[in-house]
């Protein structure tokens, strides 16, 4: 280990001897300062140094061709400095290179983790993989900031994006970054998602009337694919979401007892599917695809359809109902039953609805139902100038002058 004065034309001449693979050379001027020089012609410096627990450790600071030697003498008498004050100079490299990539991370742990439990798991997968890993793949957890999560918002907000998609993004960056602190993932401290919101979610509910149900009811007869059309039909005639219809299978129906065992509703437990007499007739009706489970099979490929959008969005266009969604059938069916007086703790039962806020959120009342309820009062309450005429229209006398107005 040949000890020499390090100048700049020393480090560009430095040569390994040759038979070695490589020589240490050693600064006179700073100890522990070292240059090595590899018979690929290769250099790189490093200080040595002694922990607290006086081991002595290497640290390397960089190759030659990169770092002036000023450069790397500077940094390695700042090595040597920490290590004096009781620090470890390699402790904060380690922990860097200890931060796993966004990108690892929601692959290795985040997906594998909410696939054991959430049903909508795909949804987070759909979201990651379209508008947030492009984003964030390639940098490490801690490299991810507030600034950076708001710019995507922003940009994703002057793109027109709903406020209920943003809120998703949001929502699944801060649920990434409490499990990381949860596991103590190297690196995490902070949870750059917390307290960030796009706004208020406009909740759109679009409710069916009864001729619009006519109209689609027509275009689902028609319908080129009628696997698709009779499921789409299934989900008006039950309110049941498209997942427990598409996935449903020929097992699950109990003829009996009138009803569909979804054995895995969104709520994560159980629930059965009440089925009426038209729905029962269009299972009747269905055909059964030999070696098949599923009552719905996909025509393609024999499984169960991923969306229905494309047989669902020429059906609906058909019938003239292009801002109708495919979950708005579950709304329509739920106001239909509240409008010809089932309570909504019936039709919360039949939603599968844990709790009866959700249900009311589903609950459209019709203008001719609100009128029909408010005359329900005048059974009770009236005023002396209200009569009814035989056929039923309302006719208000001046109960001072005696005149019909």
């Amino acid at each position: 280990m040949p000890t020499v004065a390090f100048s700049a034309q020393f480090v560009r001449q430095a040569a390994c001897t040759e038979g070695r693979k490589k020589v240490d050379y050693f600064d006179l001027g700073q100890r522990g300062f070292m240059l090595e020089v590899r018979c690929s012609g290769g250099k790189t410096f490093y200080q040595r140094y002694t922990d607290e627990r006086g081991r002595e450790r290497q640290y390397k600071i960089g190759p030659a061709d990169v770092l002036s030697l000023e450069q790397a003498r500077r940094k390695g008498r700042q090595v040597v400095a920490e290590a004096l004050l009781g620090a470890d100079p390699q402790q904060k490299r380690r922990e860097l290179r200890g931060v796993p990539r966004f990108g690892q991370f929601v692959h290795e742990r985040y997906l594998p983790y909410v696939r054991s439990y959430k049903n909508s798991w795909q949804t987070d997968e759909t979201v990651l993989r379209i508008h947030i890993l492009p984003k964030f793949n390639s940098l490490a957890l801690d490299e991810i900031k507030t600034e950076a999560i708001s710019d995507l918002i922003n940009r994703m907000r002057e793109d027109g994006y709903a406020s209920g998609t943003m809120n998703r993004i949001i929502v699944i960056l801060r649920y990434i970054y409490n499990l990381a602190r949860k596991w103590k993932v190297p690196g995490v401290v902070d949870n750059p998602a917390a307290g960030l919101s796009a706004g208020p979610d406009v909740q759109r509910n679009r409710f069916l009337t009864e001729e619009e149900a006519e109209a689609l009811v027509r275009s689902l007869h028609v319908d080129e694919n009628q696997t698709a059309a009779r499921a789409i039909m299934l989900l008006l005639l039950t309110g049941a979401r498209r997942n427990e219809i598409t996935f449903a299978k020929w097992d699950y129906i109990d003829w009996k007892n009138k009803t569909l065992l979804v054995p895995k509703s969104k709520s994560g437990r159980a629930r059965v599917i009440a089925l009426n007499q038209s729905a029962i007739a269009l299972l009747t009706a269905a055909p059964r695809v030999d070696g098949n489970e599923y009552i719905f099979p996909s025509p393609v490929n024999g499984k169960p359809s991923a969306s229905l959008y494309f047989p669902w969005d020429r059906i609906r266009k058909r019938a003239g109902l292009d801002d109708v969604r495919l979950h708005d059938l579950r709304h329509s069916f739920a106001s239909f039953l509240v409008n010809r007086g089932v309570s909504l703790y019936v039709v919360q039962g039949l939603l599968g609805h844990l709790h009866a806020r959700t249900t009311q959120r589903y609950a459209h009342l019709t203008q001719e139902t609100l009128i029909g309820a408010a005359d329900l009062i005048q059974d009770v309450v009236a005023f002396p100038g209200a009569e009814r005429a035989g056929d039923g229209t309302l006719v208000v006398r001046d109960s001072m002058a005696g005149q019909a107005t």
